[in-house]
């Protein structure tokens, strides 16, 4: 069981790379191995012993918490719901608000990544870092942009799309401090990984996780028709 047991999970995306394939639903709740994606987030979240989860919902909200509800396998569920869009930044913040605990896992609802989160934790503090940044190593990061990594363990930089051939990115699951939340910018809509990660990496240790495998981000047309092969082939939870 992870020492943290709170995590966010930013589901209020619109989908828009998705129309041609789910239109009904919002982007995290897009069905894959004939279930919601989000029922395989939260299966994993909860075999590693998350006692609650926050999931920061915007575009068709009411959807996922009608399909969803209040508890998962012995988790319970809280949302925050976003009037407005407030960038993944301004969505943590809100949905932060609703924790209980000293720090937290915040991940993107609409990514796939295999890792042990307890150990995770444990490689953030072994750092002395305030945040940690799971990384998926991929053969190609023309799509998504690198991370550069020192020794395996702290993030040094970052470089642009379009640089090719094989490296880590950023596979959006985050181990976050609580203090970190009050040096986060005062706008109410601003991006976490410009705003935040960014800076903060310039200026004090932040850890690279990279003990990850199967990687899929299923707001991308190919991965998503990837997904659905892949998560068919599972018969019990994440």
């Amino acid at each position: 069981m992870a020492n943290i047991d709170e995590a966010i999970i930013l589901a209020g995306g619109f989908g828009t790379r998705l129309k041609s394939l789910v239109s009904d639903v919002p982007k995290p709740l897009a069905p894959v191995g004939n279930r919601p994606f989000l029922a395989w987030l939260l299966d994993s979240l909860a075999d590693q012993g998350m006692r609650r989860t926050i999931l920061a919902t915007g575009y068709m909200g009411e959807k996922v918490a009608g399909v969803l509800g209040t508890h998962w396998r012995g988790m319970s569920l809280e949302y925050s719901r976003e009037e407005q869009p407030l960038g993944t930044g301004g969505a943590i913040v809100q949905a932060a608000q609703r924790l209980q605990g000293d720090a937290f896992f915040a991940l993107n609802g609409d990514t796939w990544l295999a890792l042990d989160y307890s150990a995770f934790d444990r490689q953030v503090c072994a750092l002395g870092a305030r945040l940690g940044m799971a990384l998926a190593s991929v053969p190609d990061v023309s799509r998504y942009g690198a991370v550069r990594v020192e020794q395996d363990r702290r993030i040094v930089g970052f470089i642009e799309k379009g640089h090719v051939g094989p490296g880590y990115i950023n596979a959006g699951v985050y181990r976050v401090d609580r203090t970190l939340l009050a040096e986060f910018p005062a706008a109410s809509n601003f991006s976490f990984e410009t705003e935040v990660l960014v800076p903060l990496v310039a200026h004090e240790p932040v850890s690279a996780y990279t003990h990850t495998k199967a990687f899929i981000d299923i707001g991308v047309p190919q991965d998503y028709l990837r997904a659905q092969v892949e998560f068919a082939a599972r018969q019990g939870p994440a």
